[in-house]
Parts: C-alpha cells; structure tokens; sequence
C-alpha cells in the first residue's frame, strides 16, 4: 500500500507545502475533522505509515509549529485528513488561553491555507510485521518483526493508532494482532467509535478493544478511571524478554506524545508496545509498571 507512481505532495521533509481548507466536519463540541486539498486530485500526501506532519502557522507573529497524524492515507487521493482537538480560551483553568494552533485552525475560512511539513518520524510501518525504527534522529534504521500490536491512547491519541490500524485491516495478507486500551473523559468523548467497534466486530482474532473514561454512564461495561496496572496487565499482551525501546522514554514530564515517542518492542515475542497520550494514567504503581512493561522486566 504506497504511493506508486501516484504524484507525492511531500517531496522534501524540509520544504513548507501551502495546502488550502476544503472540508470541515465538527465531529463533537471541541472535535474537527479538517481536509485539506492536495496540488491535485491524483496527488497522494506521501507519508509512510508511523510517520506523522508538522503544521505550521504565523500567529499573533509568532511563528507555531504543531505535530499531527493525518487519519487519511496514501490510499487517498486529492486531499489529507486530520482530526483534531479544539482547545478553547477560558474552558481549562490551567490553560486559560487555549490552544494557539488549534484555535487557528477552528477560524480557518474554506480556502485559506497552512503550511505542512513533513514526513517526520522515527517508525516506519512496511508491510505485514515489518517495520523499521530509528532510536535517535540521526542513527541508521533498525529492523523489527512484530506480531501483535500493543497501543494505549487517549482522545485525540486515536489517530496515530488510527493510522496504523486502517493500514493492518485494509491488508487481507496482514495477520498482524492489535489490542487498544482507549481512554477517554465521557463517552460522548469518545471519537472514531463506530469505526472501531467495526473493525473489532469484522476482525475479532486480530482486533481487541477496551475503553476506559472518566465519567462513565449508569451500566457502562467497559473500565473507569485512569488507566491502572491492573488494566494493562488484562486487555495488553505481556512483553517477551527482549525488548528494542525504539526513542527516549521521559516519564516524569511526558505529556501528548506522537506515535513513536513512548514505544518499545520486544523481539522475543514479536511485540510493539505503542503509547500516546501520558495523561491518561494515574498513580506511581501504573507509572511504575508502564515503565516496566515498555522495558520488558515482567515476569508475568
């Protein structure tokens, strides 16, 4: 599933592309679905799966630089998708000004542009299991075999995972597992839902998924709360006995991360762990045993 000889809008990760508004779709109270249009319709973006862009915008004359993954793919041809949080002026007491980028984008007019750049990215999804990770920017690539994916994400952390689990589902010859803990505040929160109860109804020896939010409704069945040791150790695979950490792992201060920002694979038993979206856990045990899951030192 690549480009081909489809014509690639990302030609250079260094170069800025203007790319205009399209579409855009409000998918809850503080979520968009933004599309931007590519040179033309036969363009694909260019982005290999486990890469994400880099939007870019003047604002108050500043110079703002958010990371994002499209949810849309190479498949797509003329236009790339995002789906992104809005944060409000005046909604979260400790960010009473919102946030710059995504408030910019919710006062995009159709038609307007912003720049892109991209591919950026250390993980590099091939085709079935095969993948390639680059542990620091400037080292060589490093080869894994993977047979069950591992991934923790919170609201808009869906779309790194997203991605990656169109791309496995889209490959009848792909038989690559993925398990999902998915947390969330509410469930009306909870974004891309119908898509991926689908997906673990029509793949259910290859696709699991658990929820877990904050304030949960009266008979919910799923988990509440933070995200908990005892979580993980139920609805994730256990990690193998050697593990590849593909980049740098800072648990005190991580917050939103990309795709590859909190990942580790173990070779052993052909596992990737993929985390996105710190905040969701709570507690020195879970933090504790996160960092020995990623590290693969359980002898569960």
């Amino acid at each position: 599933m690549n480009s081909g000889k489809k014509p690639i809008t990302l030609q250079d990760s260094e170069t800025k592309y203007p790319l205009p508004l399209i579409e855009k779709e409000q998918i809850s109270h503080n979520t968009r679905r933004f599309r931007f249009g590519l040179p033309s319709p036969d363009h694909v973006l260019g982005l290999p799966v486990g890469n994400y862009i880099h939007l870019l915008a003047r604002i108050d004359g500043v110079l703002v630089v958010r990371a994002y993954t499209p949810v849309s793919s190479d498949d797509d041809q003329g236009f790339v998708d995002l789906i992104i949080k809005i944060y409000f002026k005046n909604v979260h007491p400790n960010y009473p000004e919102g946030g710059k980028m995504t408030q910019y984008l919710e006062n995009m007019r159709i038609g307007d542009t912003i720049l892109f750049r991209g591919p950026t990215g250390r993980l590099f999804y091939h085709e079935p299991g095969q993948l390639s990770v680059r542990p620091y920017k400037t080292s060589e690539p490093e080869e894994a075999v993977v047979s069950h994916l591992g991934m923790i994400a919170g609201g808009t952390g869906i779309t790194p995972m997203l991605q990656l689990i169109r791309h496995i589902t889209r490959n009848p010859n792909d038989r690559t597992r993925m398990s999902l803990i998915f947390a969330n505040q509410a469930e009306e929160d909870i974004l891309v839902r119908k898509e991926l109860e689908e997906v673990a109804r029509t793949h259910p020896e290859q696709f699991s998924l658990w929820y877990t939010l904050d304030r949960p409704p009266v008979g919910w069945k799923y988990s509440s709360g933070y995200i908990t040791a005892n979580m993980i150790k139920e609805h994730l695979p256990p990690p193998g006995q050697s593990t590849f950490i593909l980049s740098e792992l800072r648990f005190s201060t991580l917050k939103w991360c990309m795709f590859a920002s909190a990942c580790s694979a173990s070779l052993g038993t052909s596992l990737l762990f993929c985390v996105c979206a710190y905040e969701v856990f709570r507690g020195l045990e879970t933090n504790k045993f996160l960092r020995a899951t990623l590290l693969g030192r359980l002898n569960s």
